[in-house]
């Protein structure tokens, strides 16, 4: 009895229970709050469309020095870095040797033209006469003479026949005596201007053995000490040196702005050895072909160096004009959000969030560059709270 009368309560327990249906409280989603922002205007302006590429500044002039005769190193007078003027000497060879060869060559021309009765003041001087040629000419006039008479003679019959045949042969002998002269004296000549052409080529050797500088420069390296021997073939450097005003800069331009730059042209340029300065440069040359590989041309800018504040070697980033005046749209640089190396602009669009990439562009001191189609001037862009916006988020403007 016990037990079916608690099964009977238990079955009339669970009917009850069934019999109640439960509450089940249904919530609408709540929608966000609108996200407060600040926000700025897209604005238009008028830029220099440019492109920048690495250039390298070398020396106007590198040159090694090198004496061009032979022997032993007498004096070195500039050492590594130091700023050398036109003319200065630089180093100086034993000379002994070729002042006496020097020497020899005026005696041996003064000797020659004694023997055409000139003095070593006269080297330059052509002679048409000699002393051998005066004096056959003086024994020809006599020879003639005698035989101008004889000629008289013959007719009369007051001269024997071999007695005129034998002055007439004297004549001849004078004459040819007289032609050799003036033979001789040619050869002489030619032998003076051989000797005169020696001397020139002793006195030049003795000014080789002197180096000079041959423009305004530095030395960059020094190269033999004094006492060193050099052989005459050997083209031993002794010196470099480098001119640095003007410098060279040398850039290669892509190939879609090769129409841009042309002679005249002016290349800005800035380098990490001047930090905060701006240079500029005048374009000399261009190459007349553009490089296969890199489809690029070389050009070469000249920019005036006095003070020596650039230095030949240094590495440049230039700056070349490819466009004046040209619109674009900007907003401000604080509107610019970048994340994983994407940069967003946001603007607004009826309360509520478009999101717009920005590829690389130009940029100022507090705008940059958006491309043109997403955002126009006067779109409204959030220059706060900009990391918590994404697309379609609702805003309200402060």
């Amino acid at each position: 009895m016990t037990f079916m009368r608690s099964l009977l309560l238990f079955l009339a327990a669970l009917l009850a229970s069934c019999g109640n249906k439960p509450k089940v409280e249904a919530t609408a989603a709540k929608a966000p709050d609108p996200i407060a922002i600040q926000t700025a205007s897209a604005e238009t302006r008028k830029v220099e469309k440019f492109i920048q590429v690495t250039g390298e500044l070398s020396a106007d002039e590198t040159v090694a020095m090198r004496f061009e005769v032979g022997g032993r190193v007498a004096k070195v007078a500039v050492d590594f870095g130091q700023v050398v003027r036109k003319g200065d000497l630089l180093a100086e060879m034993e000379q002994t040797e070729y002042r006496l060869q020097l020497d020899r060559a005026r005696a041996m021309l003064a000797q020659s033209l004694a023997r055409i009765g000139l003095d070593p003041s006269q080297a330059n001087v052509k002679p048409t006469t000699s002393p051998a040629i005066r004096q056959a000419e003086a024994q020809l006039a006599d020879a003639k003479s005698k035989y101008d008479s004889a000629a008289k003679l013959i007719a009369s019959g007051d001269i024997a026949k071999e007695r005129f045949n034998e002055l007439e042969k004297a004549m001849q002998a004078r004459q040819a005596v007289l032609d050799a002269a003036r033979d001789d004296l040619r050869v002489q000549v030619a032998n003076v201007a051989s000797l005169r052409a020696e001397v020139q080529l002793a006195e030049k050797r003795l000014s080789d053995t002197v180096l000079r500088a041959p423009f305004d420069g530095a030395i960059t390296e020094r190269l033999v000490s004094p006492g060193q021997f050099i052989k005459d073939m050997e083209n031993t450097p002794i010196l470099r040196m480098v001119k640095a005003d003007p410098l060279r800069l040398r850039a290669d331009i892509p190939e879609v702005a090769t129409s841009t730059v042309r002679p005249g042209s002016i290349l800005t340029f800035t380098t990490d050895a001047a930090p905060g300065q701006t240079f500029n440069a005048t374009v000399r040359e261009l190459n007349p072909s553009l490089d296969a590989k890199s489809r690029t041309m070389t050009v070469e800018a000249r920019i005036a160096n006095p003070t020596w504040k650039l230095r030949p070697g240094t590495f440049v980033q230039v700056r070349l004009v490819t466009a004046r005046d040209v619109e674009i749209i900007t907003v401000p640089k604080k509107a610019l959000y970048s994340v994983a190396g994407l940069s967003k602009v946001f603007a607004i669009r009826d309360g509520k969030v478009a999101e717009y990439r920005v590829p690389p562009g130009l940029e100022g001191d507090n705008w940059v560059e958006v491309p043109a189609g997403g955002i126009a001037a006067g779109d409204k862009v959030a220059v706060s709270n900009i990391a918590a916006l994404i697309q379609g988020s609702p805003v309200k403007v402060n």
